[in-house]
């Protein structure tokens, strides 16, 4: 019932949902109505009611039959002729070893604790997800905003070289450098716009708003590398593989309880001719594993040795996150300074050489050529730092949504 009343209102929160998201609203939405999540929640109850199962006696055994029934000699074929005809009726009941039954509660507690591992990485990889495309898409409306801008700040030029063309002040070819420059300007705009398309797109699959938009302040996370470094072994990646160790365990320790002898227990009653009087049976079974070499010795080995692949998998799988990790923070620490560059180096003087060419241009010592060469380089260069900046939210967000703790 929880789990219906979830998916009902995440899905009355989606269709009521107009407004812009926040960088916050757009991952608690998606954790809420993404229908990976919603799935992953679904076999987390199923793996938990199953556990409840595990471990329980087998159903008891309902036995019906006819014992001694006469079918040669003088009382061949009648049920009152011999004093040990009789309908007898009966239950059974198996008994597993206790060492059985506990690996059978163990191996039901590891698959629980795997399912809960499965949901926390398929809710990490939706906020993951749904954190690029907020950014992705936010970062392409201000590239756009930001070549807007620049090719607003130039239509005085372009609109001024055809009169310069018609005063004789500049060659006739110079006249179609505006509409080339416009025409790359535009070139850049479509691209944008289709990236923010796709970072729109991205996002609607993740929050299941049909046509979302951005809002609010770009969000910073602060990395500490030691922290990450430490937090390692509890992330769901490795707490996946702990669980499947376990899970393996368990199925070695069942192979184990093979080698102890099960046992059943059964009662049944016997109804004869009233002239000889009913019966009562009571028994007990006992399995007798006797040739071990051949049956239970191979499993246990088969069994062993996955436990052993277990544990291995799991190291090989620490060893490839912190790898990752620091490749990342590399990574992360590259850009960052990359992003420094390009805001305290390239855009400045960028933007003060297409001051100059504009200023010798309009002196006569330049041609548009030479503007818009500049004018390029600082959309360029404004672009890049724009990029550069997303680059280093991207790893931010990446960083710590992939490696820091679930809050």
């Amino acid at each position: 019932m929880h789990i219906r009343t979830s998916l009902l209102l995440a899905v009355i929160a989606t269709t009521a949902r107009a407004e812009p998201l926040t960088f916050a609203g757009a991952l608690d939405l998606a954790a809420r109505s993404a229908p990976g999540v919603q799935a992953k929640a679904l076999q987390v109850e199923a793996t938990r009611s199953a556990a409840r199962a595990a471990g329980a006696l087998p159903d008891p055994k309902l036995a019906v039959g006819i014992d001694n029934f006469p079918v040669s000699g003088p009382p061949a074929g009648r049920f009152d002729a011999d004093d040990m005809t009789m309908a007898r009726i009966g239950v059974t009941q198996d008994i597993p070893n206790t060492a059985r039954r506990r690996a059978a509660t163990a191996g039901a507690g590891a698959e629980v604790d795997l399912a809960q591992a499965e949901a926390e990485a398929a809710s990490r990889d939706v906020r993951i997800a749904t954190a690029l495309a907020w950014l992705d898409l936010a970062y392409a409306e201000k590239r756009i905003a930001a070549l807007d801008q620049l090719t607003a700040g130039l239509k005085g030029l372009w609109d001024g070289q055809p009169a310069s063309v018609a005063s004789g002040a500049a060659r006739p070819a110079a006249g179609l450098a505006p509409a080339r420059l416009r025409a790359e300007f535009e070139d850049r705009r479509s691209a944008l716009v289709a990236e923010a398309a796709k970072a729109r797109a991205d996002l609607a699959r993740w929050t299941g708003d049909p046509s979302p938009s951005v809002a609010g302040q770009m969000p910073t996370f602060e990395i500490d590398a030691s922290d990450l470094r430490a937090g390692l072994d509890g992330l769901p990646a490795l707490a996946q593989r702990q669980a499947a160790t376990r899970r393996a365990e368990a199925a070695a320790d069942a192979a184990r309880a093979s080698k102890q002898p099960d046992w059943g227990v059964e009662v049944a009653y016997g109804r004869r001719d009233p002239m000889f009087g009913d019966m009562v049976s009571a028994g007990v079974t006992v399995s007798l594993p006797l040739f071990a070499r051949g049956r239970q010795d191979p499993l246990i080995a088969a069994r062993t040795a996955e436990v052993g692949r277990a544990r291995l998998e799991r190291e090989d799988a620490r060893r490839a996150l912190a790898a990752a990790l620091e490749r990342d923070l590399a990574d992360h620490e590259m850009h960052h300074q990359q992003w420094r560059r390009s805001v305290d180096v390239l855009v400045p003087t960028a933007e003060q050489q297409s001051h100059l060419e504009v200023s010798s241009y309009g002196a006569g010592r330049a041609d548009f050529n030479d503007v818009m060469d500049a004018l390029t380089g600082l959309a360029d260069a404004k672009l890049e730092a724009l990029e550069r900046e997303a680059m280093v939210a991207r790893d931010g967000v990446r960083i710590v949504l992939t490696y820091g703790s679930a809050q």
